[in-house]
């Protein structure tokens, strides 16, 4: 299936968040780890989310509407951001926290890795918080095309072993387009259930 993907809406602050019935899978990650060019890569536009030099440029819930299917890619604020001050972090950790937790139509939190780190504290703490909420970790591997495909395998071991999953974290490049429409795939059947993925 080719989807496509459109900006709707994006959310600054608390009293912004409302309620909707639309389903909803949302993606968190360090803020170097490459959110904006995954968002790309999967609507096949260079411009769809903005990309900066500077780690930390996603300071809003950015609401992404998918087509044809009807749900929401939820792109939330990076994390791990050290030139902004507490006050500002702490605003986004809020607005992440009421969001995740105020919604029952959230249906999984892809959580983006790097993949030439090992697991890094604040990754290992955001997927400990998103499975203390009960929901579904989409793990994803990002930037998989710089690193070696043993270290790749050695680091995906490490975190299925880390959320005790059954299935491997994803290996993915914005660059290659490696593993965009496996995602795709793991995405919409989070979001829709099973009659959402191509082929079945």
């Amino acid at each position: 299936m080719n989807r496509t993907i459109e900006l709707v809406k994006t959310i600054y602050e608390l009293n912004q968040l409302e309620p909707t019935s639309v389903p909803q899978v949302a993606l968190a990650g360090r803020s170097n780890v490459g959110k904006s060019s995954l968002v790309n890569c999967l609507g096949g536009r260079k411009q769809l989310a903005k990309i900066s030099s500077k780690p930390g440029k996603t300071r809003s819930l950015n609401y992404y509407k998918v087509h044809p299917d009807e749900f929401y890619l939820v792109d939330l604020p990076g994390y791990g951001y050290a030139k902004c001050s507490k006050t500002e972090r702490a605003k986004w950790a809020k607005l992440i926290d009421t969001y995740l937790k105020g919604s029952d139509n959230v249906k999984a939190v892809v959580v983006l890795l790097d993949s030439r780190l090992s697991p890094q504290k604040n990754d290992l703490e955001l997927t400990s918080y998103i499975r203390n909420m009960n929901l579904p970790v989409i793990p994803v591997l990002t930037k998989s095309d710089k690193t070696k495909q043993h270290d790749r395998a050695m680091l995906q071991k490490q975190w299925k072993e880390i959320l005790q999953q059954d299935r491997m974290p994803l290996l993915f490049s914005s660059k290659t387009g490696m593993g965009r429409d496996k995602l795709w795939d793991i995405i919409a059947l989070a979001a829709l259930g099973p009659g959402a993925v191509s082929g079945e």
